[in-house]
């Protein structure tokens, strides 16, 4: 039917490969079912977009046409992410836990040499949020290498070491996820690096 026509159309138009399976459309109207394949080959649903012929006629929707007739509207249902906890299993399976930084729930992680470089990082901090970077500041007093290898292990993208040679020129230590050289660079030039990254919803890192 016309319906489903308008549907296949949509998916031509944007180049995406579909297979119709007959039968299988809600008794509201025909569907797109986007599906995602996990780890081990099973598919799950997760967003929808659906025609629904139902709702307009239960309710008695109508409009006004161009020609002053009353029509009855076809209502269309958007589902962006289906299941919410469905979609943030697929979604860590996928990056395995390295998210991008756009996505990372924790984006900068401040790690001071000593107690009396906490205050630096803790500047350093305070500028990156007004830049709207997740940061936290690692004060504990654990060893420098010990809290390098659980954040590691927590997949943070950037962590930032800073010790005296730091705190007096206004620069950072920058350990990137992925990388094992570190990079000594002013602040304000990381500062404009991940912010690209952030609002750019950069995949690379």
């Amino acid at each position: 039917n016309s319906a489903t026509a308008s549907l296949e159309k949509v998916m031509k138009q944007l180049g995406i490969e579909y297979k119709t399976i007959p039968g299988e459309a809600a008794f509201y109207g025909p569907k797109i079912d986007i599906k995602l394949v996990d780890a081990i080959g099973r598919l799950w649903q997760l967003s929808t977009v659906q025609f629904d012929f139902n709702l307009p006629a239960r309710f008695g929707l109508e409009y006004v046409a161009e020609d002053g007739t009353r029509k009855q509207p076809v209502m269309v249902h958007r589902a962006l992410y289906g299941s919410i906890e469905r979609f943030f299993g697929v979604l860590i399976e996928h990056y395995a836990g390295s998210f991008p930084v756009w996505l990372s729930p924790v984006q900068v992680v401040m790690i001071p040499i000593a107690e009396r470089h906490v205050e630096y990082a803790n500047k350093v901090a305070a500028q990156l949020r007004e830049s709207n970077v997740r940061v936290e500041v690692d004060a504990r007093n654990e060893k420098m290498n010990a809290k390098i290898r659980e954040h590691a292990m927590q997949k943070v993208p950037f962590m930032l070491v800073v010790g005296d040679k730091e705190a007096e020129a206004g620069r950072v230590n920058v350990r990137t996820r992925g990388k094992e050289k570190t990079q000594d660079m002013p602040l304000q030039d990381f500062e404009a690096e991940v912010r690209d990254l952030i609002n750019g919803k950069s995949p690379s890192l």
